[in-house]
């Protein structure tokens, strides 16, 4: 008996160790995919995504949303503002602490302060960036901006999402006011052909002029743009390809190599599948799949696969990324022909015991079982270990 103690032992350590792990990696949230479940929201939901805080929250590991409804936000867009102005507004209203409903009710002394993600920009002076929190008793919970004089504008409605304490989603009745985060806001500068000259993405820059494309991708850029750019030596080396494309071939080719979105590595890392360009339209899909494997991305479109080798600017809401390959759609370029199933190419030769053994197949199955098993999600893998430390305690 004695002799089974150390097994046991470690086997328990290593459990508890493994258990440990999978909690502490698990706060990992989606603020769109969270408030898609509330239809009353969506207004407030389109606008962290097209000001680009969507991303930014979903980066925090703790952090605390007051939402508003449709009716709420109906009020702050009809002052309009710009989206640049919008983002700040709207960054004030996350705060970069957790509170749950719990939590608003047991504020010490009835008040506290708590900065917001619009404080954390820099933008916001002295306390500007600060909301005032009074719990006012008989069940109310106010909320104010510290630079208002003490004035609570809105008061909290109910709890739509609580992940302690990672993340929190509280309805407020109606958006905070505050007027540095409503002062006017200048659009950045971002000169999108000059960054590219700058950084050995000159003749695909040029391209871009040239075609007309370039007032497509500037067009875009305010909303959010991913670009992924060639250098010079592999865009002059496709140059016969590219002049035997029509004028309206060349425009989609090069809307091709740009997204509508910003998305930034992380995100395509772990936003991999099927993803929209500038020139997907109607009946034309120009579109290509996302791929990750550890730290390496790659572009898959039926025609071939260019891996992404380094960032030119990342600054949202414009990412631009080098990578090694121009892309080719499958709308503009055949496809490589299928290579011949290999058991049709005995039954039609006959054997060949005598021929050079071609082990790319069996590669081929290992490599996707190696991948099944990289692939394989941290639940299903703890579950295995577990087993695993079982079979130890009790055999």
């Amino acid at each position: 008996m004695a002799t089974q103690t150390p097994r046991l032992t470690t086997a328990v350590v290593l459990t508890l160790s493994i258990l440990l792990l999978a909690s502490t990696t698990s706060y990992a949230h989606n603020i769109t995919r969270i408030l898609a479940k509330h239809p009353a929201f969506s207004t407030f939901n389109h606008y962290l995504t097209v000001t680009h805080l969507a991303a930014e929250i979903n980066r925090r590991q703790t952090i605390t949303v007051l939402a508003l409804d449709n009716a709420a936000m109906s009020s702050l867009l009809d002052k309009q503002l710009s989206v640049y102005t919008l983002r700040n507004v709207l960054s004030f209203h996350v705060l970069v602490d957790y509170f749950g409903a719990k939590k608003l009710h047991q504020i010490t002394n009835g008040t506290t302060l708590t900065a917001t993600m619009f404080q954390s920009t820099g933008a916001a002076t002295g306390s500007s960036g600060y909301v005032n929190i009074t719990d006012l008793k008989a069940g109310k919970v106010a909320f104010g901006s510290e630079e208002n004089d003490g004035k609570l504008d809105a008061v909290y409605v109910k709890s739509l999402v609580e992940i302690p304490y990672n993340i929190s989603v509280l309805q407020i009745s109606q958006p905070l006011n505050s007027a540095e985060a409503e002062a006017p806001t200048a659009a950045p500068t971002l000169n999108l052909t000059a960054i590219m000259n700058k950084q050995g993405c000159k003749a695909f820059s040029d391209l871009l002029i040239a075609s007309g494309a370039k007032s497509t991708f500037e067009e875009t850029l305010d909303g959010g743009l991913t670009v992924f750019c060639p250098p010079d030596t592999v865009v002059n080396g496709f140059m016969p390809k590219y002049k035997n494309l029509t004028k309206a071939q060349k425009v989609s080719l090069l809307l091709y190599h740009g997204i509508p979105v910003y998305q930034s590595l992380q995100m395509l890392k772990s936003n991999n599948g099927i993803t929209n360009t500038l020139a997907t339209d109607g009946a034309s899909k120009y579109d290509f799949t996302v791929q990750s494997d550890g730290e390496d991305v790659t572009l898959e479109t039926k025609v071939m696969t260019a891996k992404i080798t380094g960032t030119v600017k990342d600054e949202e809401p414009l990412v631009i990324y080098k990578i090694d390959k121009m892309l080719m759609p499958r709308e503009l370029f055949k496809p490589a022909p299928a290579a011949a199933p290999k058991a049709a190419k005995q039954a039609a030769d006959g054997p060949e015991a005598d021929a050079p053994t071609d082990d790319s197949e069996d590669q081929t199955a290992a490599d996707d079982e190696n991948g099944a098993i990289r692939k394989m999600d941290g639940g299903r893998l703890v579950m295995i270990l577990l087993s695993l430390f079982l079979g130890l305690i009790f055999f």
